[in-house]
């Protein structure tokens, strides 16, 4: 019986107090049943082939959990969202850094200009164009400005390190960036790139393009942005998402959130991480307000208490370690709150849950763009509970063979669906790895996420945690071993370990 329970998973079963035992023991005779007569009809088939499934438990796994189909956009890229957004509210008031305003109308106008003097540059669909630059109302105009331009952007967090900095420009092969005078200078050292300064030569150059809108340049198929996560070999890596992995998404949690135009966001999020395209585009495909602020007053939990009051703010999507500080706001404007990029802290539903806030725990890797699945938070003892797929989107929770296991048996959870990357960019074999044939759909793919859950009988996901050592600091995924290869390269260390670990506070 040890064999037999380590073999097929049973084990979790046994061991799992949430579980009635009696319940434990009727799911052993049955997968024992299951199992013989697997046995008794394939007596040929090697132990890892047999299943201890029951038909209807497989069709619930597969079917029942994973019903998720509906439809959406899948023909809009998000310029076209965007442009049926501005002529619905041009006059509206779009995005706001500091005392300063873009109403739809004026933003959709400026990012015409800049879209055409792209295409006078030869950009053209699935070219990549950089952009980095600080917060601020350039910045939505240059991701914009790209995006209709037919190019993808690539964000470059003016604070990464220089070498960072060097890496993903080569990687990428941008040719064309978009900047200001400030941050300009990482880039003084290229002459195969040509710098598009958003300030300075807005006036003389770009401003003096057309401001009436564009022939549809890009499709659904495009490439709407390459973003860089953390790599295991040492190097980030960038992912691959087109304009119809963002539609689904927005789509999708437009709908789960229930956004009008009246609701006022907040970009927490760098530009540079993936949680800014479910701030950003969600606020701008809807009608809605898209605050901008610097990056101090995000760090400083009373700034940021103060601006959720006096802006009004409705939607706050942040990492869980700043959550967890942020205390209930009596007279706040806020409808939701919404963790993601780490484990749900239950500190925040402490703070804010069964206060007229809805509290929201979204899961998602960048691979299949940003968020894959959510769960609505009612009480406080289940933090690692990351709930339902989202629209278009199945959860599959796989053994070594890639075969589903049993209700409440931890495996490797995989997704598949509209949010799916294309993959990784100048990686073919990392590509081939990770993101795989679907056994369980003809022609469609699934990404091995390599995190570790267990479906609950009610249909919801619980995160159990790594297969690898992959940690989660404040939100920002970071393979260990990318630094441990970085130290490696200094001549006195011979080798080295890398752990993160927590301080009595959690952090």
């Amino acid at each position: 019986v040890d064999d037999f329970g380590d073999d097929f998973g049973l084990t979790a079963k046994l061991s799992d107090r949430s579980i009635d035992p009696a319940a434990v023991v009727a799911y052993m005779q049955q997968a024992l049943t299951v199992l013989l007569q697997h046995m008794d009809t394939a007596s040929t088939t090697a132990l890892s082939e047999l299943s201890i499934i029951t038909e209807q438990e497989n069709h619930q796994l597969l079917e029942v959990f994973n019903a998720t189909e509906v439809s959406y956009p899948k023909d809009k890229t998000i310029v076209d969202l965007f442009q049926q957004q501005v002529s619905k509210t041009p006059d509206a008031i779009a995005v706001v850094y500091q005392e300063a305003s873009l109403s739809y109308k004026a933003l959709d106008q400026r990012s015409n200009q800049l879209a055409r003097y792209l295409i006078t540059k030869g950009i053209q669909p699935d070219d990549l164009v950089g952009i980095c630059l600080d917060r601020s109302l350039e910045l939505l105009v240059g991701i914009l400005g790209i995006l209709k331009s037919g190019g993808a952007y690539v964000p470059i967090d003016p604070e990464y390190p220089k070498a960072r900095i060097d890496y993903m420009m080569e990687d990428s092969g941008v040719k064309v960036l978009l900047s200001t005078t400030e941050c300009s200078a990482f880039f003084s050292d290229r002459d195969d790139l040509e710098l598009v300064l958003l300030d300075s030569d807005w006036n003389s150059i770009i401003g003096k393009h057309a401001l009436r809108k564009l022939k549809r340049v890009a499709t659904p198929n495009d490439l709407a942005y390459v973003i860089y996560t953390s790599g295991s070999t040492g190097q980030p890596k960038g992912v691959m998402i087109a304009h119809k992995n963002v539609s689904n998404l927005l789509y999708s949690q437009t709908n789960y959130f229930q956004i009008t135009a009246k609701d006022r966001f907040l970009a927490f999020s760098s530009f540079s991480f993936d949680a800014s395209v479910e701030q950003m585009y969600l606020s701008l495909l809807n009608g809605a307000i898209l605050h901008i602020v610097p990056k101090d007053i995000l760090l400083d939990v009373q700034g940021v208490t103060k601006l959720l009051v006096d802006k009004k703010i409705t939607h706050l999507h942040a990492v869980p370690s700043f959550l967890r500080e942020l205390p209930f706001i009596k007279g706040s404007s806020l409808k939701r709150i919404i963790s993601g990029g780490d484990v749900f802290d239950s500190e925040i539903f402490k703070n804010w849950g069964n206060k007229s806030v809805r509290v929201i725990n979204e899961f998602g890797p960048t691979e299949t763009t940003v968020t894959s699945s959510q769960n609505e938070v009612k009480k406080a003892t289940i933090p690692h509970n990351i709930g339902q797929p989202i629209a278009n989107t199945q959860i599959y929770i796989v053994n070594p063979d890639n075969k589903v296991v049993p209700t409440a048996v931890v495996g490797e959870l995989c997704i598949g669906g509209a949010g799916l990357a294309r993959g990784y960019l100048n990686q073919k074999a990392l590509t081939k790895e990770r993101f795989v044939a679907n056994p369980f759909k003809k022609g469609e793919r699934i990404y091995k996420t390599g995190d570790l859950a267990r479906w609950l009988p009610d249909g919801t996901v619980e995160f159990i945690g790594r297969k690898d050592t992959q940690v989660k600091i404040r939100g920002y995924r970071i393979e260990l071993g990318e630094i441990e290869n970085a130290l490696s390269l200094l001549p006195k260390v011979q080798q080295s370990c890398v752990l993160a670990r927590e301080d009595g506070h959690g952090s």
